[in-house]
């Protein structure tokens, strides 16, 4: 593991620890965010219900219904990053069955969005979606993953 991340991962809940648990490891966790961080990183990644998740859209997006992903970023000195990420993971495994995507894959393709997020990635216009697409493609294939982006 790279020495420039330091992650911290929070579960809301025992029972979604258990859950997380039963579809990956916390070290495989830990290689996912590590892969997408080539300098100084201080990331919280938290996993949610879907209460929590609906309260945070809601609060910081005015969206009132919960979300798959958010990425709260923070400004620093230098050429760190510091950010926290949130998957809800109830809202991942219906997106995982309705998609045919394996929950595994799911989970580690919205891991890396988020934190593509944390390094500045956005997809408001359709170069910045390319780029970002492009990029979660690549790390997600060195990882194991398929295309997420295919039909």
């Amino acid at each position: 593991m790279s020495q420039t991340l330091n992650l911290d991962l929070q579960f809301a809940t025992q029972a979604l620890q258990n859950q997380v648990l039963s579809i990956t490891s916390l070290s495989q966790i830990r290689k996912w965010a590590n892969a997408c961080f080539q300098s100084k990183a201080m990331i919280t990644i938290r996993f949610v219900n879907k209460a929590e998740a609906h309260d945070l859209n809601l609060f910081f997006r005015e969206f009132n219904k919960p979300t798959n992903v958010l990425t709260f970023s923070y400004p620093t000195q230098g050429k760190s990053i510091e950010a926290d990420i949130v998957l809800c993971l109830p809202i991942l495994r219906t997106e995982a069955k309705e998609q045919r995507k394996s929950l595994i894959a799911h989970l580690a393709h919205l891991l890396i969005h988020g934190c593509l997020h944390a390094k500045g990635y956005d997809h408001q216009n359709l170069k910045d979606t390319k780029k970002m697409e492009a990029l979660e493609i690549k790390l997600l294939q060195s990882l194991g993953f398929p295309n997420p982006y295919w039909k």
